[in-house]
């Protein structure tokens, strides 16, 4: 029976951190961080996202600088906006909550973030310096994913690591984090010969495909560790929940640790977020 790898657990202690450090940061007389996440459209998911980040936001001390625009807003409205808050100093992130409605360029809107604001980690310049193992901000979900590994000593050097999923989001950054920690790393996806065979090969397994339910008991390792970073809604008996891209009832028997959903990644997400922001704000004030 596999132990739980606690994200809500780890999120409430990172966030109890972040909450007493910008106090101080107050009470020294200094004003509280800014984020400001933008959200163009009525997505019912992208709006429950970006409330938990909004609440996230009031519970910590952050200011919350965020914008909410019609689906009809055109790219120059948004492109105005970005570089308003880009030399704004009330802001220290910024955060464009995708997807976006198909009118819009998300990738020429996400590359006029500046750089040292770009709270999603998502800018090319943010990514090249983890390609190159430089200073920067990082991507939210794998940063999560990594302090998980981090809080329960699970120490991924010289452990073979499986990320099943090449998104720029999760799945490649993700693979660059554990390469730096000296895993040796197998990125696999929809067009991989034999995935079972591979996944099965894994120390530590990452499924971040949104596809329920995908990795069964037979694709573990027994021992392996299990990171599951899908959030998938299905409805079955007339009701809906969240699954992730794991089977959970079925390989909890099989891993050594695994990631539940919900109360894995997803919250560790939101709080890497608000971590991004504070460091964000300490570069930018403190040099």
């Amino acid at each position: 029976m596999a132990d739980i790898l606690d994200g809500k657990a780890l999120a409430q202690k990172l966030q109890t951190d972040l909450a007493q450090q910008i106090a101080k940061i107050k009470a020294a007389g200094g004003r509280s961080p800014g984020l400001a996440v933008l959200m163009v459209g009525d997505n019912p998911a992208s709006t429950a996202y970006v409330r938990n980040k909004e609440r996230a936001c009031e519970k910590l001390g952050i200011v919350s600088l965020g914008k909410h625009f019609p689906a009809n807003t055109t790219q120059a409205e948004l492109s105005q906006v970005i570089d308003e808050l880009n030399h704004d100093d009330r802001v220290d992130g910024i955060l464009v909550q995708l997807p976006l409605p198909d009118h819009l360029d998300s990738v020429a809107l996400l590359n006029q973030i500046h750089p040292d604001k770009d709270a999603d980690g998502l800018h090319p310049m943010n990514l090249g310096r983890l390609v190159r193992g430089e200073v920067g901000l990082q991507s939210c979900t794998p940063a999560g994913v990594m302090k998980l590994l981090e809080e329960y000593h699970i120490d991924p050097r010289g452990k073979h690591a499986v990320v099943i999923g090449r998104s720029i989001l999760v799945g490649k950054p993700l693979g660059l984090m554990l390469l730096a920690q000296d895993a040796t790393v197998t990125m696999a996806h929809s067009h991989t010969p034999d995935l079972p065979a591979v996944a099965r090969s894994a120390n530590i397994l990452v499924a971040a495909v949104g596809r329920p339910n995908l990795i069964t008991a037979d694709m573990v390792k027994p021992g392996a560790v299990v990171i599951d970073v899908g959030i998938n809604r299905i409805t079955d008996d007339g009701g809906g929940r969240l699954v992730g891209d794991v089977d959970f009832a079925s390989v909890k028997d099989v891993a050594s640790w695994i990631t539940p959903v919900p109360g894995g990644v997803g919250p560790m997400t939101v709080t890497m977020l608000m971590a991004n922001t504070v460091w964000s704000y300490l570069r930018r004030v403190a040099g």
